[in-house]
C-alpha cells in the first residue's frame, strides 16, 4: 500500500473561499494504485509554508508519495516549483517533461507549466497543475510509473528492464 500526502496550494482555498476540487480529484485517482491518503491539506501559496509541509510529509510522516496541486504557473504567487526544488535531493525531469508533452497535445498553455518532480529521502514529490481537468490529465501520465518509481526509491534491487 502506497502512503500518500496531498497538498493543495491555494490562497482562497486555505481561507475557505474556494472548494478544493483538484485535491479531491487526486484522492479519487490514486486509490487505484492501491494507495492510502495519510495527509491532506490546503495551504496558502507561500514558499516557506510549502517547504515546511513537504519536509514534514517526507521526513516526519515518511510518506511514499507527495502530490501537490496548484502554484505551477507563471503568476507572481505561483511558487510551488521553487519550494519543491529547495527541498528535493534529486530531480526527476522525465516525469515533468512527460506531463508537459502530453498536456501540449490538449492546450498550448501547457508550455508555461513549471511543475517539478523529484525525490526527498524516500519520498516521491510530484507537482500537478491546479485545475481538476489538468490534474486528471497529468496524473494519468505518471500513474503507470509510480509503483515502480517508489519501489526503486525505497531500494528495490529488481531489474528495471522487462525482457
Amino acid at each position: 500500500m502506497v502512503t500518500v500526502g496531498i497538498l493543495t496550494m491555494s490562497d482562497k482555498g486555505s481561507r475557505g473561499e474556494r472548494e478544493d476540487l483538484s485535491g479531491a480529484e487526486i484522492e479519487r485517482m490514486i486509490k487505484t494504485l492501491p494507495a492510502e491518503v495519510k495527509a491532506y491539506e490546503v495551504i496558502p501559496d507561500e514558499t516557506d509554508i510549502i517547504k515546511a509541509k513537504l519536509i514534514e510529509y517526507a521526513d516526519v510522516l515518511n510518506l511514499d508519495l507527495i502530490l501537490t496541486t496548484g502554484g505551477t504557473g507563471v503568476t507572481p504567487r505561483d511558487v510551488t516549483p521553487e519550494a519543491t526544488k529547495a527541498v528535493i535531493d534529486r530531480e526527476l525531469p522525465g516525469m515533468s517533461e512527460a506531463m508537459r508533452a502530453e498536456s501540449l497535445r490538449k492546450t498550448p498553455n501547457a508550455m508555461i507549466s513549471r511543475a517539478v518532480c523529484g525525490i526527498r529521502k524516500c519520498s516521491l514529490i510530484i507537482n500537478l497543475p491546479g485545475s481538476p481537468r489538468a490534474v486528471r490529465e497529468n496524473l494519468a501520465v505518471v500513474m503507470p510509473a509510480l509503483n515502480h518509481t517508489i519501489e526503486k526509491i525505497k531500494g528495490s534491487k529488481e531489474e528495471c528492464g522487462r525482457g
